[in-house]
């Protein structure tokens, strides 16, 4: 089928000659081919992406732990010292009321919130740290001490 010529007639009664192209759809066949081609594609990709999660926990743990090991060191120049262990990483969003007094404290904080880490438990901090001046880490995705692989403990001494 080719064009084809239509007639068409107007109001004034004239006649005119109207070309319509030839509809053209996709078949059956062609759609089946498009969508095994990519179900070929998904099974290859997607295997590769799925374990990447884990990984990118631990990236953003070592982010998180490194933005707040900046931040301590904001903390130490205006107030001469570390927080301590009891008053913890919540020195960093609010001024600590009790322990040893921050006069250098500055009014807004220095994060405004204190994130969990990627498996959704609170960063642990010890002043002193056992591996450094300050030790800021997470548990890993068991959320006990030690552990290997996932679950091993992601800390600043990884930095």
């Amino acid at each position: 089928m080719k064009n084809q010529k239509i007639l068409v007639a107007s109001m004034s009664g004239q006649f005119s000659v109207v070309r319509r192209a030839r509809m053209r759809a996709f078949t059956l066949i062609e759609i089946m081919i498009v969508l095994v081609i990519m179900g070929i594609l998904a099974s290859l990709v997607v295997p590769k992406l799925m374990g990447r999660t884990d990984d990118a926990r631990v990236l953003q743990a070592k982010q998180d732990i490194s933005t707040m090991l900046g931040a301590l060191k904001m903390y130490k120049l205006d107030n001469m010292r570390y927080p301590t262990t009891e008053q913890g990483l919540q020195a960093l969003v609010t001024k600590p009321t009790s322990g040893p007094a921050a006069s250098g404290y500055k009014p807004e904080g220095y994060i405004s919130k204190l994130a969990k880490d990627p498996w959704g438990n609170p960063y642990q901090y010890m002043s002193p740290g056992l591996k450094a001046d300050v030790d800021i880490f997470s548990y890993g995705q068991d959320g006990q001490p030690g552990g290997a692989g996932y679950d091993a403990d992601i800390g600043s001494w990884d930095l």
